[in-house]
């Protein structure tokens, strides 16, 4: 069965009146009679007329839709990135598309042409891991559609980008393995071509150079893909515990990366922390029910997705150019749970 609605003309048609007399009373102009109007809203509400959203948008010069890419939904930060996305643009009167890459160059490309055909008035993106080129974005942008950046961002494109504090994330969470005594601290990270793994590694080796720890290039791991493959993670856990020298904690940088770690740590019947400390970025709600409760370093996903939407609203409704942009860096925060328990627990 087929979900039919009518159009404007369907409507002045049946009750025999004009389709501009229809159109002003379906937007209340007080050209039109109360009487009238009401005719012509209770036939349209018993007929289910809807808007349609691609005629208003050529009148407006408008779509009210904004686009979204994101390398996976199924991701517990970009999943609260998109409830904050949706809060502000829903309130705002626009709709939203939301794509996934899947940490794939090709659909991250794919899908931000379908966006475009579809005449989003604008585009929010995190890039996927494969993405070292972004000609097909500098190309948008030089065409005028507003974008905005949040989490893996470029700094190729002046525009608003919206980022938590990579650096001291992972500055905070090495400084707290050092303060609970481990000292030979791996690494297991996203490729080293995107924002937030150039970030984070920067506050893990800060940290280590500050305690006068300097690790072996063996002890940092780059999951090519994010872990989006589970054997990538595996391989680089594999990696390190077959080290004469075995590392004694592992800081993982992503939500993928650092629950994969935990399961194959504890598949393998590594002791955490007893043998292996571990804390990750992650934005589970599960932490506290892993075995062990898992230290995290939390970032604010929602709040993200909030500002990022607001800055491009921004850009949107401006009636002007917009020629000033803004970095926003929102802060992390360090959780501390049984994964990470001190040394001198009992270790």
């Amino acid at each position: 069965m087929n979900f039919s609605t009518i159009t404007i003309k369907d409507i002045a048609t049946a009750l025999n009146l004009s389709v501009s007399t229809v159109s002003k009373a379906l937007r209340d102009s007080y050209e039109i009679s109360e009487a009238t109007k009401k005719l012509i809203n209770d036939y349209a509400r018993e007929h289910n007329y809807r808007p349609n959203p691609i005629a208003q948008s050529l009148k407006q010069g408008q779509s009210k839709s904004i686009g979204i890419v994101v390398p996976s939904v199924a991701n517990q930060f970009f999943s609260q990135v998109i409830n904050g996305i949706e809060s502000v643009a829903y309130e705002a009167g626009f709709n939203v598309i939301i794509t996934q890459t899947h940490e794939s160059l090709e659909r991250e490309i794919a899908n931000v042409g379908h966006l475009t055909h579809r005449s989003i008035d604008g585009l929010l993106i995190s890039l996927s891991t494969e993405t070292e080129d972004i000609g097909h974005l500098k190309r948008l942008h030089q065409q005028g559609l507003p974008i905005v950046f949040f989490d893996r961002v470029s700094e190729e494109i002046e525009t608003h980008k919206v980022i938590a504090d990579n650096f001291k994330g992972a500055y905070d969470a090495t400084r707290h393995l050092i303060e609970s005594g481990y000292t030979r601290i791996a690494h297991i990270t996203s490729p080293p071509s995107i924002s937030i793994t150039v970030e984070r590694l920067a506050g893990y080796t800060q940290a280590l150079a500050e305690a006068g720890i300097e690790p072996p290039n063996e002890y940092v791991k780059y999951c090519a893909h994010g872990g989006r493959d589970i054997n990538e993670i595996e391989h680089a856990v594999n990696d390190l515990l077959s080290l004469k020298a075995k590392p004694d904690a592992i800081l993982t940088t992503s939500d993928r990366i650092t629950t994969t770690t935990l399961h194959l740590l504890n598949k393998l019947g590594v002791a955490i922390p007893e043998e292996i400390a571990l804390v990750g970025y992650t934005n589970t709600t599960l932490a506290d029910a892993l075995n062990p409760s898992l230290s995290s370093v939390y970032q604010p996903g929602f709040e993200m997705g909030q500002k990022a939407t607001e800055l491009l609203l921004s850009l949107i409704l401006s009636k002007r150019p917009v020629y000033e942009f803004e970095k926003l860096v929102l802060p992390t925060q360090l959780v501390i749970r049984k994964s990470t328990s001190p040394k001198n627990d009992g270790q």
